[in-house]
């Protein structure tokens, strides 16, 4: 059985850029951890394509604040090939310990600063910002493989 290949996207805040979308494609599923839109504004377009081209798992953001996005919830758990991934915006405030909840990997958004850090055997995933560029950030997302409980995660840079 091949590796299942998951999708990371953070802090869009209403752009997603077509490099995003070509570096999502082929993916089994995709996770949005947060600040989809703006404070305002309804970000559909956003969600509508991440949806057409996967299945989609998204959470709140701080930035996510309108009435549009009170449906979301602020943290979701998923599975893969027995890889549980713990999703949330804001690292901080992780309220959970992920290695006594048996979670594998947590992806979070919110800094725009991407980062794969490995602690206590559990994988720390933030893609980084893929919307509008923030101070000297890059632009990007990231990749996820999952396979018999095991996971790995890479960078992609798609504006350095």
């Amino acid at each position: 059985m091949p590796r299942t290949l998951v999708g990371l996207i953070a802090d869009t805040h209403g752009l997603l850029r077509p490099e995003a979308v070509a570096a999502l494609k082929g993916c089994a599923h995709i996770v949005h951890a947060g600040d989809i839109g703006s404070r305002t504004g309804e970000p559909r377009d956003v969600l509508d394509t991440l949806a057409r081209m996967a299945p989609l798992t998204v959470v709140r953001g701080n930035n996510d604040s309108a009435s549009w996005a009170a449906p979301i919830p602020c943290t979701a758990d998923i599975e893969f090939d027995g890889v549980r991934i713990h999703v949330l915006h804001i690292l901080n405030e992780l309220a959970i310990d992920p290695v006594a909840a048996g979670v594998n990997v947590v992806v979070s958004g919110h800094s725009h600063q991407p980062r794969v850090e490995a602690w206590a055997g559990v994988l720390f995933v933030n893609p980084g910002s893929a919307g509008p560029r923030r101070f000297r950030l890059p632009v990007s997302v990231a990749r996820l493989w999952v396979d018999d409980g095991r996971a790995e995660a890479e960078l992609v840079t798609l504006l350095g």
